[in-house]
């Protein structure tokens, strides 16, 4: 008797046992359930606010082509002067007509801000390829550069001295062919050519350079800093100077430019730089990040965001909705940081 008291005894502690790990075990399954619903739950609302944004975002740019009310008043800089609207479209975080709230950030970058690969010339183009060199580049390298970008764009398959043509990109692993076209896809295309991967490693094409359009300046209202980075006649501390100055006004001719910077640096800018505006955009959207605090427990000025939803319109018109060339769910914002001014 006392033998079966002690197996019952047994038989219900395992049994408690063996129902304490099943419940726990599935405790743990609808906790991990609820809390992927409610991660999906937010993906879906952050999803339709920057569906919002963007729609909201193309009325935008549908608005600055329509012609602007009487009453509208002009923004004036410090000295008077009318500012153009257009020139907001430069990546700075804005205000648009139909809000998004205080959720949501839209950027959007002209692409009149960018170096234009459409039809580049090889002279402005060896000026870009030096730049980025450095200082006392090797020719031998440079025109090696400039060949493999001459074969690459060319219409055929005849290779020029020291060039690059369809016999070395199919002997590499995975092989492929020259585009044969002086149309390019995507400025991402640069890094398919020989020696350009290495040359532009550290530098976010999408930021600097277009394949839209055929403008041959940029305008230093809307540059980003990485097409300024490669423009030949500008530094770091130029960069920062423009940047700077065109928070409070605008380049209205190359005057403005002048004197900004010295007369031998402007020399080597000048051909590159013109008050052209285009009809293509790059447009981010994301939520307002939170942006921590200083030590003083300040709030932090610059945004930390380096990707956002982004898609590149052309608009042309105010009554046709913007022809969509590109999305990127995971696009890669320009640098968009204040200026970098010691006092």
């Amino acid at each position: 008797m006392q033998r079966q008291k002690g197996s019952v005894i047994i038989i219900v502690l395992w049994t408690s046992i063996l129902l304490t790990v099943l419940v726990t075990v599935m405790a743990g399954k609808v906790q991990l359930s609820a809390k992927t619903a409610y991660h999906n739950q937010l993906a879906v609302n952050v999803l339709s606010d920057v569906s919002s944004a963007m729609n909201k975002a193309e009325m935008e740019l549908m608005l600055e082509l329509m012609q602007e009310p009487v009453d509208l008043l002009p923004v004036l800089d410090e000295d008077g002067n009318i500012r153009s609207r257009r020139y907001r479209l430069n990546g700075q975080a804005l205000t648009l007509n139909y809000s998004t709230g205080d959720n949501m950030v839209v950027r959007i970058f002209d692409h009149a801000g960018k170096i234009n690969l459409n039809g580049i010339r090889r002279d402005d183009f060896q000026e870009i390829i030096e730049k980025q060199l450095g200082e006392n580049p090797d020719n031998q390298q440079v025109q090696e550069l400039l060949s493999a970008w001459g074969d690459w764009t060319d219409l055929n398959d005849l290779a020029g001295i020291n060039g690059a043509e369809r016999e070395y990109y199919e002997s590499l692993d995975p092989p492929y062919s020259p585009r044969n076209s002086p149309a390019l896809d995507s400025v991402e295309e640069l890094r398919l050519i020989r020696g350009f991967d290495e040359l532009f490693k550290d530098v976010n094409l999408e930021a600097a350079f277009t394949i839209y359009g055929n403008a041959r300046t940029v305008n230093l209202n809307l540059a980003t800093r990485e097409a300024m980075r490669l423009l030949p006649g500008l530094n770091d501390e130029l960069i920062e100077i423009i940047v700077a100055h065109r928070e409070r006004k605008d380049f209205r001719n190359d005057g403005d430019i002048g004197e900004l910077i010295p007369v031998e640096n402007f020399v080597e800018l000048s051909k590159w730089t013109g008050n052209n505006a285009s009809s293509v955009f790059s447009v981010y959207a994301y939520p307002q990040p939170e942006y921590g605090a200083t030590e003083e427990g300040e709030a932090l000025a610059s945004d930390p965001t380096t990707q956002a939803y982004m898609e590149v319109w052309e608009v042309r018109s105010y009554a046709n909705r913007a022809r969509v060339y590109q999305v990127s769910p995971y696009g890669r914002l320009p640098d968009i940081s204040p200026p970098r001014l010691e006092d």
